[in-house]
């Protein structure tokens, strides 16, 4: 998929006004899921967002994700259409596994994932929170590469791995929670290369993970300015030795662990 550089993650996001106003300052990649409780306010954000800006619907990927009690095989299909009626849309562009956990069978929910595609009701299958092992099988089992693969990625929590695995296969890796939960502030490596730009540790962070083909970033925020200040930073040109620098970073602090 050609996602933008950055989207808009909605996690804990409850304010339909705040989609509208990603939407109006330029974001066109919005980011939700079952679990998160909140696809109508999403939706309801999106309806605003594509009126007041005058958007066509096509011009905005909406993704969503099936929770692990989502993905028996006979229960995929009902679950993606609660997922669209709440999201407000005929089809949705990216639908997730959440995590190859619970209920997922690649053998059966995979298939039936595809068979949403090919009704119409989705338009793109992706996987979210995979190992390698659990990428290799699905990319066996669906004959192609998932359509992206999203992973929590910060300078706090990085796996090459996973980025060369998206690069032999060619398919994005959607980073979420790309500012550590605002803990990219504590990162000296970060707020050296900040300081160095006179920017601020969030757009470095940003920028950082901007910089590794092929990673796209979905940072939540809800405030205007905010929202504007993400964007801009995958603009923020980092050098050879900016990157190396915070990948040296030897602390692990991985926020969503299984």
């Amino acid at each position: 998929m050609d996602l933008p550089p950055v989207g808009l993650g909605t996690m804990g996001i409850d304010d339909p006004d705040a989609v509208a106003t990603a939407l109006s300052v330029g974001y066109r990649h919005l980011d939700t899921a079952r679990i998160y409780d909140n696809e109508a306010v999403v939706g309801d954000g999106l309806a605003a967002g594509l009126t007041a800006v005058d958007l066509d619907r096509g011009d905005v990927t909406v993704a969503t994700k099936l929770w692990i009690d989502d993905l028996r095989g006979e229960a995929v299909a009902p679950a993606a259409r609660e997922s669209a009626e709440r999201l407000g849309v005929d089809a949705i562009d990216l639908l997730y596994v959440h995590r190859p956990r619970g209920d997922y069978d690649p053998e059966t929910t995979l298939p039936a994932l595809d068979r949403l595609v090919e009704e119409g009701l989705v338009r793109n299958v992706g996987v979210s929170n995979f190992e390698l092992a659990d990428l290799d099988r699905a990319v066996e089992v669906l004959g192609r590469p998932p359509a992206a693969h999203q992973t929590e990625l910060h300078p706090l929590f990085y796996r090459p791995e996973l980025l060369d695995h998206a690069r032999e296969h060619g398919y994005p890796v959607v980073a979420y929670s790309p500012l550590a939960g605002g803990r990219v502030r504590e990162v000296d490596a970060v707020t050296e290369v900040a300081d160095a730009h006179g920017t601020t540790p969030e757009a470095v962070a940003i920028a950082w993970a901007a910089a590794k083909e092929p990673v796209v970033t979905i940072p939540k925020a809800s405030s205007e300015a905010h929202l504007r200040a993400n964007l801009a930073a995958a603009d923020l040109d980092l050098t050879d030795a900016e990157v190396a620098a915070i990948d040296a970073v030897e602390r692990e602090e991985e926020l969503f662990p299984e």
